[in-house]
């Protein structure tokens, strides 16, 4: 026996349709406002675990699947496997994705990737031959997407509409770190600012093993007439720049700023970048790479002396 629920913010989604039409793409962007995804799940084991989610008292509400015919002859069972969701009263839903041949075609010739049906067919045979296998599944959906023209902003438009995830979808988060040249340069950042230009404390031996965060040394930083100029055209520059990967609909952004030892220039503006998009974003990170690596050689260079 199964116990009725009523629950409007539970969606359980399941999408499919036609290889290399996106159905990657859309649970990505599914996973992006929060949506727990799984791919490539067989038909046999759509049901149970809809009814674990859907049971559960945890915070998978959101739960979307892409079940396909990479599936092989398990993707068969998508049919009864639909009936069985509708008989246990879980609320679901089918998405179907498609596109024209000769997109389909050009996608593939473009990531030179293999059709799930290829064998010995040609890639034309193969579109064709999934398209007439999927024709009863087409007739199943609730709803048909056609991405042969479709644009990223056309793609997040229809999520804000048809998944009700305009409203509350979580600001973007930003991550600002400093870094040093010296230790190699970040292969996880959006953005790197190279600040070896401002002048350096490292030169004082009073500041040399001293942060950027040492108001001493923020101070002999923003002597320079540059250092103004510079933090007053880079403030303008981020914020349009962060405005356009929030127009974009980004989860996250990471921005890296970098000097030769990450220990004064980039530590001084991180900070002082860190607190500017403070004002006007909720979740801003500041981090600093390389300030231990820089602890751990002032320690090894008093040990010697």
């Amino acid at each position: 026996m199964y116990l009725e629920k009523n629950d409007d913010n539970f969606r359980f989604v399941i999408i499919t349709g036609m290889s290399g039409a996106g159905k990657t793409s859309l649970m990505q962007k599914l996973e992006e406002v929060g949506y727990y995804c799984v791919d490539n799940l067989p038909p046999v084991l759509i049901v149970r675990f809809a009814d674990l989610c859907w049971q559960s008292t945890s915070r998978m509400r959101r739960v979307a699947v892409v079940s396909d015919i990479r599936g092989g002859s398990f993707f068969d069972a998508l049919p009864q496997a639909l009936d069985e969701l509708t008989k246990r009263g879980i609320p679901h839903e089918m998405v179907f994705l498609e596109a024209s041949d000769e997109v389909l075609v050009r996608r593939y010739m473009e990531t030179r990737r293999r059709h799930p049906l290829s064998g010995e067919r040609r890639l034309q045979e193969s579109i064709e031959e999934e398209r007439r296998v999927l024709a009863p599944i087409r007739a199943l959906a609730d709803l048909i997407i056609d991405t042969t023209g479709m644009k990223v902003p056309d793609m997040l438009q229809l999520l804000t509409s048809r998944f009700g995830i305009g409203g509350d979808r979580k600001a973007m988060e930003i991550t600002v770190f400093s870094f040093g040249f010296k230790y190699g340069i970040p292969i996880d950042a959006d953005m790197v600012i190279d600040v070896r230009f401002l002048p350096n404390p490292f030169y004082v031996q009073k500041y040399k093993h001293w942060s950027g965060r040492v108001p001493e040394v923020a101070e002999y930083i923003e002597k320079s007439p540059v250092t103004g100029e510079f933090v007053n055209r880079l403030f303008d520059f981020m914020d349009f720049v962060v405005g356009q990967f929030e127009s974009s609909k980004k989860a996250q952004m990471t921005i890296a700023i970098g000097c030769t030892g990450g220990l004064h220039r980039s530590v001084y503006i991180t900070e002082r970048l860190g607190q500017h998009l403070r004002q006007s974003h909720p979740h801003v990170n500041i981090e600093h790479r390389d300030l231990h690596r820089n602890r751990v050689e002032r320690d090894a260079a008093e040990e010697q002396s």
